[in-house]
């Protein structure tokens, strides 16, 4: 059953800095009444002064409470999540660098280096999207190797320049699951291209499908649940409305199937949480628990903020 919104309340506020410029003291305030299938665990506002950089567009959350995120300046960033009883805490010493190309270089910030989604295969590498230049490069240490183009969506090549890969999610049944931001899905004008990918050794084979976001939304990233369903970040943005997202669930079952994809909504961003760029969210079993994290992009811009909210699967 949903908790009150005084407990919802409560628990948002339950992040804390632990080490000076990662993050700060404030947290959200949220007040609205919490959704069923979530408990929420804690909010922090980090200040990305420190690393010189923002634009965290994808993230993934381990086992062990390490996020590791991707930036659209070309860049990872890795920060370890720390609880207390249970509930978000703050996050330690954040470490970043540069993504690089197949030579080991750097890539130049710009066209080459807008990240903007990024999954983990069962054999420990790193799958990560570009868009702009739409393309995929597959990395065995995203902190420091070289990146090896992997095969694309068929199709992505159409997308907008600023409307490519999104979202890259893992399935618990290994396949992959790729969205597009921009790029029409065949299934109404409001359906996006999606795909899912099989891996055979070092090569994805792609079967394309669509999914179909809420009204005026379009998927901003994706994370993979242990009972073989996903959940799907989502935004719509106005000039004079701002950011509005929503988190949507996408059951087993579906994925399994031939039909459009379509989400039921899990968390609407606001009221459920601030409004912001929300662009990345990621799933980890911790302590006997699912959790779920998620991170705003603030487009290196003053009037933005870098949030992360933490929650636990009911």
């Amino acid at each position: 059953m949903p908790i009150s919104d005084t407990l919802h309340r409560r628990a948002l506020l339950a992040g804390l800095a632990l080490l000076p410029g990662c993050a700060r003291a404030q947290a959200p305030v949220l007040g609205a009444p919490s959704r069923p299938f979530l408990e929420p665990l804690g909010a922090l506002a980090l200040d990305t002064t420190p690393w010189g950089f923002g634009g965290l567009s994808a993230l993934h959350l381990s086992p062990e409470l390490m996020l590791t995120a991707v930036s659209d300046t070309g860049r990872w960033w890795r920060a370890p999540l720390s609880l207390r009883e249970g509930r978000l805490a703050g996050i330690g010493e954040a470490r970043h660098g540069p993504l690089r190309d197949a030579a080991g270089q750097p890539l130049r910030r710009g066209v080459q280096a807008d990240a903007e989604s990024l999954a983990r295969l069962p054999d420990g590498d790193w799958l990560v999207g570009f868009e702009r230049r739409h393309r995929i490069i597959r990395y065995r240490d995203l902190t420091a190797g070289p990146g090896t183009p992997v095969e694309t969506p068929p199709g992505l090549e159409e997308s907008p320049g600023n409307g490519g890969l999104e979202a890259l999610a893992v399935l618990a049944d290994g396949r992959l699951l790729a969205l597009g931001e921009s790029l029409p899905g065949g299934a109404g004008a409001e359906s996006r291209a999606a795909w899912f990918g099989t891996l055979h050794s070092t090569r994805v084979i792609w079967r394309r499908t669509s999914y179909l976001p809420a009204p005026g939304m379009d998927p901003t990233d994706a994370a993979g649940l242990p009972d073989g369903g996903a959940l799907v970040l989502e935004r719509r943005f106005s000039i004079f409305g701002g950011f509005t997202c929503r988190l949507a669930h996408l059951p087993a079952a579906a994925l399994r199937g031939n039909e459009p994809l379509r989400g039921e909504t899990w968390l609407d961003l606001p009221p459920d949480a601030p409004a912001e760029n929300w662009e990345g969210v990621a799933v980890a079993r911790h302590g006997g628990r699912t959790l779920v994290a998620l991170v705003s992009d603030d487009n290196q811009n003053l009037f933005q903020q870098t949030l992360l909210l933490l929650y636990a699967l009911r």
